[in-house]
């Protein structure tokens, strides 16, 4: 086995490690060279866990997008016809994109690119920053082996984030928002050379061709992050908020509010499920020094989908009622506030932890994260699979519901009380004998 395929499965979760096979078949199936590229690899090869899965093949990758939809249950997201890319999610909650490997042409600054079928090689020597042109073969023949055309390995071990070609910021200037995101992400200095190349892209002022759609992907992509704040003052910092809200870079960025957006993510678990539902409390504490009107015209610059705004400024009223809930004082299990929040929408959880001024709503929703779940998660899984009837059906779902009841309310056993200890007698202090006269 290549080191490389060993690291790749030691850094995947069981789930991941599933969706890799059923992709490697899909390829298979349809006779495509498959390769992990991207944020996979960047992130493998940087020590970080792997949040989402980036494929590249040589062909076809909408027929294997399809393939896998068809006999690996895997559903369609979301398609480019144009990159002949695709967006999937996969029955255990798995994210992964499928592209064709291919070449972008840009006839001006900001334009649309000219796509085009391209070799692996080509690929990657046309990618954004070199830590992101490194790819890993899982074709039969070659399997393990490392593509390193741009040398990102080594700037990976630096922690410095290169640009691959002297003019990416001028064929597509929403690079300048990826590389302040990446900085803080990763924690990555900017190499020298690529900070000249910031400086004269800024000069030209490329970021003013920075499309509506690629700001309102950007701010989506700063939502998952960890360390949104970080981004955000790093984008003023950069002169670049301007771009998304320009009241957002008159004092009304709200910081502190994303600070406190951050600690509460960190509370919940550190899924896909629960990435995708930072969006909407996000939106809402970026805005929340915003007028209404400001807020309106962050809509429209940032080209935002209806359903991305309705996740942001219909979540306070939808999530009334699970607040009403949890301050119920007929509440007095654990287990009723595990199965509400276990039950609850992920989105509104993360607005009541961000926003609610209910003392036991927060005590109750810290309580299930802090106390109830790691409970339910050291559950041997033995114990587990001694529940009657078949996992996923009715039945199941309800012995096992009936089960955990069970562990969370149980009483904690009393330790045994120590025995007595009994105090040895005093000593009376020797006196030394005379001696015997004979």
């Amino acid at each position: 086995m290549s080191d490389y395929i060993y690291m790749l499965e030691s850094h995947l979760s069981p789930d991941q490690n599933q969706v890799v096979g059923d992709v490697q078949a899909a390829a298979g199936a349809v006779g495509v060279n498959l390769f992990l590229t991207g944020g996979a690899m960047r992130d493998m090869l940087a020590g970080f866990r792997i949040r989402d899965l980036d494929f590249s093949v040589e062909g076809n990758a909408l027929k294997v997008a399809r393939t896998l939809a068809e006999k690996h249950g895997a559903k369609i997201l979301s398609t480019d016809e144009d990159r002949k890319a695709a967006e999937l999610t996969f029955a255990n909650g798995v994210t992964a994109q499928i592209a064709m490997s291919r070449q972008e042409r840009y006839a001006r600054t900001g334009a649309k690119p000219q796509v085009s079928a391209a070799t692996i090689q080509e690929d990657l020597r046309g990618r954004d920053f070199t830590c992101n042109a490194i790819a890993l073969s899982l074709n039969r023949a070659s399997r393990g082996l490392l593509l390193d055309p741009m040398n990102g390995l080594a700037d990976i071990e630096r922690k410095e984030l290169r640009a691959v070609t002297t003019y990416g910021f001028y064929d597509d200037p929403s690079r300048l928002l990826r590389l302040v995101r990446f900085k803080a992400r990763l924690a990555f200095t900017v190499e020298e050379r690529t900070q000249m190349q910031v400086a004269n892209a800024r000069e030209a002022e490329v970021e003013k061709r920075i499309s509506g759609k690629a700001l309102g992907a950007e701010l989506k992509r700063i939502a998952c992050e960890d360390v949104p704040a970080e981004i955000l003052k790093g984008l003023e910092e950069g002169g670049l908020l301007p771009l998304f809200s320009p009241a957002l870079a008159s004092g009304k960025s709200n910081l502190a509010g994303l600070q406190k957006f951050e600690k509460v993510c960190h509370m919940t678990p550190d899924d896909t499920r629960w990435r995708a539902a930072r969006l909407g409390t996000f939106l809402f504490a970026l805005t929340e020094k915003l007028a209404l009107k400001e807020k309106q015209a962050l809509v429209k610059t940032c080209e935002l989908a209806k359903a991305d705004v309705d996740s942001w400024q219909k979540l306070e009223a939808r999530s009334k009622k699970l607040e009403t809930a949890m301050k119920s004082p007929r509440i007095r299990k654990a287990s009723q506030v595990y199965h509400m929040v276990n039950h609850a929408a992920p989105d509104e959880v993360l607005f009541l932890l961000y926003h609610s001024a209910q003392k036991p709503v927060q005590e109750r929703l810290r309580n299930h994260f802090q106390k109830y779940l790691p409970l339910v998660q050291e559950i041997p899984p033995e114990e587990l699979a001694r529940i009657e009837g078949k996992p996923g059906t009715p039945k199941y779902n309800k012995a096992r519901e009936d089960f955990i009841s069970v562990q969370l309310d149980r009483k904690p056993k009393k330790p045994p009380e120590p025995a007595p200890t009994i105090a040895p007698p005093p000593t009376e202090p020797m006196v030394p004998r005379r001696g015997m006269r004979g």
